[in-house]
């Protein structure tokens, strides 16, 4: 394949930049003024390029990072464009409806592609990681974490779930650690991610400045060498904070439901953790705490994916149960990033009032598998 040929015209308008020194791929997220979140046409840049350097042998190794912004908190990637969830969810337009559903699938189609790339992909995963950022780091060969990196799966905050394969990695957690991440939508750091198997190797964010000239400028031979060019500035990683709340996080969320586990919080009153662990829970949406819980624990048994496809019957079932502003997603999208009241009207209000058949109806698949739009993925 003729060098020219190794970056295809992409269509997102310079939210990805692409590069290739030597052996290497890579990919920046360039649109920082939004924490690098990730639109449609980024996703479709993104496959695209992962898809072109898979079957060019001179690309041996791809590295993905996120554009910085001068004197500001590094991100890697914020998650996917939610003002684009609730522009489209609102629309009555049917192409943006249809853009809605093309994001994700696309969205989790990449994932996919991601961990199961034949290739070393390593993640840059300085500053904030969340959600989608998730989605596009958790599949690499090698999870590069700083001091500064704010790893989380927000999403019942905004009356979603953890998507983007977030039942397959945070259900692979030791204990009941992927229950307390995936409902409370906890921020970990470095020395977390690691020991709970969401990170592989800590630099220095002062160190990441020559990595990236490394990669960009300096030689790069060979996959081995892109590797050495960060196993060479690694550093030992932080402590992690969460070894210490293990015993109380297995007790809590191991309980049968989300009532169980806020009751047991509740009763806990001299454990601070436990109190301000019961108040973040009350924040979010009892319903999509619920049905997040009971993804989670079918996750585990299976493979990414059979558990994105049913991600994709979950998150269809989000916008479309109850379309419109009558969505507990569109409500808590509105809530936090639209009026930013920070008062979701959530229905139910409680936990208590959230029964069993509510949430199998997001289980049901609106698609016949021989239909379904991720049916390739296996």
């Amino acid at each position: 394949m003729p060098s020219a040929a190794l970056i295809p015209t992409l269509q997102s308008e310079g939210q990805i930049l692409a590069e290739t020194n030597g052996c290497l791929g890579l990919i920046t997220l360039n649109r920082a003024s939004a924490l690098n979140a990730l639109s449609l046409a980024m996703i479709r840049d993104i496959t695209l390029l992962l898809q072109t350097w898979a079957s060019a042998p001179q690309i041996q190794a791809v590295v993905i990072l996120g554009a910085g912004r001068d004197g500001k908190p590094a991100a890697f990637c914020a998650g996917g464009d939610i003002r684009f969830f609730h522009q489209t969810a609102l629309s009555a337009n049917p192409d943006d409806r249809c853009a809605l559903e093309d994001f994700f699938t696309e969205e989790y189609a990449l994932n996919h592609l991601i961990h199961q790339y034949p290739k070393p992909y390593i993640a840059l995963m300085d500053g904030v990681v969340m959600g989608g950022g998730m989605g596009i780091s958790q599949g690499a060969k090698l999870r590069v974490l700083t001091e500064h990196s704010k790893l989380a799966m927000p999403e019942t905050l905004i009356g979603l779930f953890p998507d983007v394969g977030g039942g397959y990695f945070l259900g692979q957690c030791p204990g009941r650690i992927g229950e307390w991440l995936a409902l409370s939508g906890h921020v970990i750091g470095a020395g977390d991610a690691i020991e709970l198997n969401l990170g592989d190797v800590f630099v220095q964010s002062s160190a990441l400045p020559s990595i990236v000239e490394a990669f960009r400028h300096g030689e790069q031979s060979s996959a081995e060498h892109v590797v050495a060019t960060v196993m060479e500035r690694a550093d030992l990683a932080p402590a992690a904070d969460h070894l210490g709340l293990r015993a109380r996080i297995d007790r809590h969320f191991s309980l049968p439901d989300v009532a169980a586990i806020m009751a047991s919080l509740r009763a806990a009153v001299d454990d601070e953790w436990a109190q301000h662990t019961y108040a973040a829970l009350d924040k979010r949406s009892p319903l999509m705490m619920a049905v997040t819980l009971e993804q989670l624990r079918r996750a585990r048994q299976m493979s990414l994916a059979e558990d994105l496809r049913m991600e994709r019957d979950l998150v269809h079932r989000c916008f479309q149960l109850r379309p419109g502003a009558a969505s507990e997603t569109v409500e808590g999208i509105r809530a936090l990033a639209v009026d930013k009241d920070h008062a979701p009207r959530w229905n139910p209000s409680r936990i208590e009032e959230v029964t069993p058949a509510m949430v199998e109806t997001f289980f049901e698949s609106p698609w016949a598998p021989d239909q379904h739009p991720l049916r390739a993925l296996f």
